[in-house]
């Protein structure tokens, strides 16, 4: 349901990303974002200019299997500006996963970049569960394209994708 064009809502949050592949940590922010926020919206960045593992379709589908469980989730697909795309839906809030140092430094730079461009729009931050600090989709791709076992770093959903997109 998109909002009136300025109208924000601070109980809806947008969680963005490419989820190539979804992992168990961006579940985990999903599903704590969740008792934070009326809904959460996981939103697909989609950049044509980019190349990724999964087509945007598949990722799609795997988001929508992978949080079908979780209620207040809803998976939408966006191009451009990422706080544009929050005022069509009515988000008030932007919701984003730090797992280290390394992570807070761009994610710093962007909360403030979002924040001077919609300054009516909070970046809200959670720190990843420790069990999942070092996984990233990269890594999983990375471990997965050289035969490793990447079980228990994703849903079945996005594990079944990833080796149906495995070059045979």
């Amino acid at each position: 349901m998109e909002k009136e064009a300025g109208s924000v809502t601070p109980r809806v949050a947008v969680y963005a990303g490419s989820f190539d592949p979804v992992t168990h940590g961006h579940l985990d922010v999903i599903r704590r974002g969740t008792k934070l926020f009326d809904e959460v919206i996981v939103a697909i960045g989609h950049n044509v200019r980019k190349e990724r593992t999964l087509p945007l379709a598949v990722r799609e589908q795997v988001l929508r299997d992978s949080t079908s469980d979780i209620p207040g989730v809803r998976v939408d697909v966006f191009e451009g500006l990422l706080v544009n795309y929050c005022r069509r839906v009515g988000a008030g809030a932007i919701l984003r996963g730090l797992r280290a140092v390394t992570d807070f430094e761009f994610e710093f730079q962007i909360g403030l970049a979002n924040m001077d461009m919609a300054p009516d729009i909070e970046t809200v931050f959670l720190l990843t569960d420790p069990r999942n600090i070092f996984v990233s989709s990269s890594l999983v791709k990375e471990i997965a394209s050289n035969g490793g076992d990447v079980t228990r770093y994703l849903p079945e959903a996005a594990l079944a994708a990833l080796e149906a997109a495995r070059p045979r």
